[in-house]
């Protein structure tokens, strides 16, 4: 019988054509040298079926755009199809910033780091290498790591040795990137831009008819990945079908004949990866930390109870690289929002954190957890519901643009203060400090009033109110607000400050109502806002920025101050925050302005 089946479905005749009423998804590109784009990839703009989830593009000026989860967007030089590769460089090209040294996070998303890339060894020495030619592939030094005597070099890894270094240079980063940018001057100098090279696991038929000189289609109607003729797009086959009869018959022989023991052996190889040690792990800590936390005052929910709170599903609200967000509502009424903890790998982790963090603390502005589900490998988390959703939307979106600002200035201050009292509790106000490590518009959520509220704890490390200096082994949060020291401790000890420099990010962010690196302009090197409203402050300019009336100019004013305090290059010359409140709510006047925060890269932008 299994025989027969198998021949019967083989022989069947390939798919020609596509049906009545089939969508079909040509493939396209954001300009005529752009990399074509089609499946798995497709743009925001075109329907959910042409592409995978996870591989979603965007154009923006004529250059093609990713997303990832954990680092952020990188224009994309080129796509492989056929092996399931794609070459990645940072948006922010010519920008002078720490993290373009750095290989992007590719957690959360559908990537992983190409065979291509070839290992660096960063160092950095207390003088400069008078003769960079004398040590065999050394670029440097990095004029924008560069500070008082410590100079930043970088070689590739197979070549590294120490005793090949001067006494006064040692390593202290090892990362991942593309062959291209050894092409680089060995001045350092800003005017080259890393390329990466990252891979995704094709469909297996995929890779058969991308060989073949063909491309893939999702057929929506057979739910089936389908390979289309370029001369013929109208022309799709199931590749594994467009076969010889004769040949097909010969295969299928040989696999009926241990059809039973194949099976058996499949079975327990999907078991054994189902139950892989790493949920193994997730999932004792999980238990270990539920049990010794059984007083939790948030309510434990089934996985049963959380499709009838959110009607199986129903009403999306949002997706990260966590998982989704759904609204909800208890047999009360009360409105909620229910996150999904949908990616195993990281959940225990996080799960605990958030369980750990705001399921024992109630602030006026933390967003409050109440209730979460654990349920086999199901995780979720029960919040309250927050209708204006997130603070970025009012900063960044381009729906909000109008003749006047998304948010009043007033509104923006006490929001700003809001914040501020939130992260001034979680590093004062409870019995062990709270360090949150993602502190950005997106984690700020506001009620029906606009009051902000923290949320988002799953990097969040807990220490004694005591200890000064955290260790980390990794640096954690977002690209472009993640303090300096948390990459190279050069820059100084991982602590509280780490957190005040990510609100003071976002607090400049607030003020331009913009990204402080800005992808919407074209020459990247004059859009870094931080160093462009200091040089307007140090100098007694106005800002002149957009929506700003003459009566809200010292509103801006104290904020842009209060941010460039909070970013200080130096762990040790960022105010606590205790300190920002006093100068959020203080006067104009009884502000000094800071020093300058970063290195100079001679930035021009907006008004004179």
């Amino acid at each position: 019988m299994f025989l027969v089946l198998s021949m019967i479905l083989f022989l069947l005749p390939p798919y020609s054509g596509a049906e009545n009423g089939d969508e079909f998804c040509p493939p396209t590109s954001c300009s005529p040298d752009g990399p074509e784009i089609r499946y798995p990839f497709r743009l925001k703009t075109q329907p959910l079926f042409c592409g995978d989830e996870g591989f979603e593009l965007s154009c923006l000026k004529n250059k093609t755009l990713l997303r990832l989860p954990s680092s952020g967007d990188y224009y994309v030089q080129e796509i492989g199809y056929d092996f399931g590769s794609i070459t990645i460089v940072d948006v922010q090209e010519t920008a002078c910033t720490i993290h373009s040294l750095l290989a992007p996070n590719l957690r959360n998303s559908r990537f992983h780091v190409s065979s291509l890339n070839q290992e660096c060894t960063i160092f950095n020495c207390t003088n400069r290498i008078q003769n960079t030619s004398s040590f065999y592939r050394v670029v440097g030094p990095i004029s924008c790591l560069n500070y008082d005597r410590n100079f930043v070099y970088v070689m590739r890894s197979f070549v590294y040795s120490d005793e090949i270094l001067p006494l006064n240079c040692r390593k202290y980063k090892t990362v991942e990137s593309f062959i291209d940018w050894f092409l680089a001057d060995a001045t350092g100098g800003t005017s080259t831009n890393p390329a990466m090279e990252i891979g995704w696991k094709p469909h297996k038929e995929c890779h058969k008819c991308e060989g073949s000189g063909h491309y893939c289609w999702f057929n929506t109607t057979s739910n089936s990945v389908m390979c289309c003729k370029h001369d013929n797009p109208k022309f799709c086959f199931n590749y594994d079908r467009h076969h010889s009869p004769v040949k097909k018959i010969v295969l299928y022989i040989a696999v009926s004949i241990g059809g039973s023991t194949l099976l058996a052996l499949v079975i327990l190889i999907v078991y054994k990866s189902w139950k892989s040690e790493n949920e193994k792990e997730a999932q004792l800590k999980v238990d270990k930390f539920l049990e010794d936390y059984k007083t939790l005052n948030p309510a434990r929910y089934s996985y049963s109870d959380l499709k009838k709170i959110t009607g199986k599903f129903k009403q999306r609200l949002g997706q990260g690289g966590y998982g989704s967000v759904f609204r909800g509502k208890f047999s009360n009424g009360i409105p909620v929002a229910v996150k999904m903890l949908e990616h195993s790998k990281e959940n225990g982790e996080e799960f605990i954190n958030e369980v750990a963090t705001i399921g024992r603390i109630h602030h006026f502005n933390i967003v409050r957890l109440l209730g979460f589900c654990s349920e086999g490998t199901r995780r979720a988390l029960i919040y309250e519901f927050m209708p204006n959703g997130s603070l970025e939307k009012f900063l960044f979106s381009r729906e909000n643009e109008s003749a006047q600002r998304p948010l009043s200035w007033e509104k923006l201050q006490n929001i700003a203060i809001g914040i501020a009292r939130g992260v001034e509790y979680l590093h004062q106000g409870c019995n062990q400090r709270i360090l949150h490590f993602d502190i950005k518009p997106h984690n700020i959520l506001l009620d029906h009033n606009f009051r902000p509220k923290i949320s988002d704890f799953g990097l969040a490390k807990l220490c004694s109110k005591e200890q000064s200096v955290i260790t980390m082994t990794a640096a954690r949060g977002t690209a472009g607000y993640i303090a300096p020291e948390l990459f190279s401790r050069n820059f100084g000890d991982v602590s509280y400050k780490s957190d005040v420099f990510s609100y003071g990010m976002m607090l400049l962010e607030m003020v331009g109502c913009r990204k402080n690196i800005d992808l919407t302009i074209e020459n990247q090197s004059q859009i870094y806002f931080p160093e462009w409203i200091f040089n307007k402050l140090s100098q007694g300019k106005e800002l002149h920025l957009e929506f700003v009336e003459d009566e809200d100019e010292e509103i801006a004013k104290k904020l842009a101050i209060v941010g460039l305090w909070c970013i200080q290059w130096n762990p040790i010359e960022r105010p606590s925050m205790p300190k920002v409140l006093q100068m959020l709510e203080g006067d104009l006047q009884s502000l000094e302005m800071p020093p300058k925060p970063f290195v100079s890269s001679n930035v021009e932008i907006g008004a004179n």
